[in-house]
Parts: structure tokens; C-alpha cells; sequence
């Protein structure tokens, strides 16, 4: 698959070759719809916790006699039934993460890569370098080349400028391509490349 390759300010730089064995598949919503879901359960924080009978603060005292009441037979407050009793089997902190084999991880970010590629929603950028860290500059750039919510992917580091200069900047977010991830692919609407992150990600996914 080749593709154009531009600079920021919207100029052409010529063309690259992107392998099809990792932007080339048939998007699956099913193999997409797993690993994202493996990401959120891995980033819940899971701190859910409710008392249970022998963390509320009622007395111990048994309420009233066992017999001769006409009534059910109780000890304490503290007991689920009650009103600010005890929670019966509530929710405890854990975690909520589940195993997803790496294999499995690995095909879930192509098939990412390949549905923004079908979709029209690829962009490969030229590099993202910038001489000073300057919002406004980046910001007019991104304007005009129709971004609203976009994330970059750079090579092994993002360009220490450009992340000084997109950080303020709403809808724009810069990734090294370690950090390159399925949920935060299909989050956005357009996924921006760079000729190095290009070559750092079919480098990992080979």
C-alpha cells in the first residue's frame, strides 16, 4: 500500500510503502472489540469496597431474647437484613485485569492499524520536529491541516519540542510507537504516523 507523505505544513514529501500484512488486513470488530476490552479491564482501578457485618458500627448486643417475642429470632444490627446493617457479598478492591495472549495483542494492533488505514483516517507524517516549542505555531499547523482529534505516533522518542508544543493542545496527542496501543488508535478520528514510526511499528509487528 503506498501512501503520500506530508510535513506539517501540508506539503508533499513524497511516498511510502506500507507493508499489508500490518495496515492491509480486513478490520475484525471481534478480535478489536477483545483487546480493547483486555485495556480497560487492566486500567479499572478496582478500589470498590462496601462494610461488611463485622466492619459496621453497631453494637454486638443481641437486640431483644431469642424466645417469647412472636418475632424472628436475631442477634445484632449489624446484619444484612437490617437497615445500615452489613453488606452481604459486596464488592471488594481487586483487580480486574484478565490474561490476553501476546500473540493475540500484537494482531489486535494491526487490525487497528488496518481499519484506519481502510477508513481513510492514516496520515504519514514527514517527522515530528519542531525548532521551538511554541503552542500557537503547532496549533495553526494542526488547524490547517483539518486535525480535531488526532494522535501522532513518533519513533522510539517523541521530539522533546513538538511534546512541549502539543500538550496543550485539545484533541492532539504524541506517542512514542512503544507506547502505540489498539484503544487509543480507535479513539481518534485521524492517526498520524511519522516515516519513523512507521518503520518502528512494522519493526515490532514483523
Amino acid at each position: 500500500m503506498k501512501l503520500d507523505v506530508i510535513k506539517l505544513d501540508g506539503a508533499k514529501a513524497g511516498t511510502v510503502d506500507l507493508g499489508d500484512e500490518i495496515f492491509g488486513l480486513e478490520p475484525r470488530a471481534d478480535i478489536l472489540h477483545r483487546v480493547v476490552r483486555w485495556q480497560r479491564a487492566k486500567a479499572q482501578a478496582g478500589t470498590h469496597k462496601v462494610k461488611t457485618r463485622s466492619e459496621t458500627s453497631y453494637s454486638t448486643k443481641k437486640i431483644y431474647r431469642q424466645k417469647g417475642t412472636g418475632g424472628a429470632r436475631h442477634g445484632d444490627r449489624n446484619a444484612p437484613i437490617f437497615r445500615k446493617g452489613g453488606i452481604y457479598k459486596g464488592p471488594v478492591p481487586r483487580s480486574h485485569a484478565h490474561d490476553l495472549p501476546k500473540k493475540f495483542r500484537k494482531l489486535g494492533l494491526r487490525h487497528a492499524l488496518s481499519a484506519k488505514a481502510r477508513a481513510g483516517e492514516l496520515v504519514v507524517l514527514d517527522s515530528a520536529e519542531v525548532e521551538s516549542p511554541k503552542t500557537a505555531a503547532l496549533a495553526k499547523s494542526v488547524k490547517n491541516l483539518g486535525w480535531k482529534r488526532a494522535l501522532v505516533i513518533d519513533g522510539a522518542q517523541v521530539n522533546e519540542n513538538f511534546a512541549l508544543a502539543a500538550r496543550n493542545i485539545e484533541g492532539l496527542d504524541v506517542l512514542p510507537s512503544v507506547g502505540a496501543n489498539v484503544y487509543d488508535i480507535l479513539k481518534r478520528d485521524t492517526l498520524v504516523l511519522t516515516k519513523a514510526g512507521v518503520e518502528a511499528l512494522e519493526a515490532r509487528l514483523k
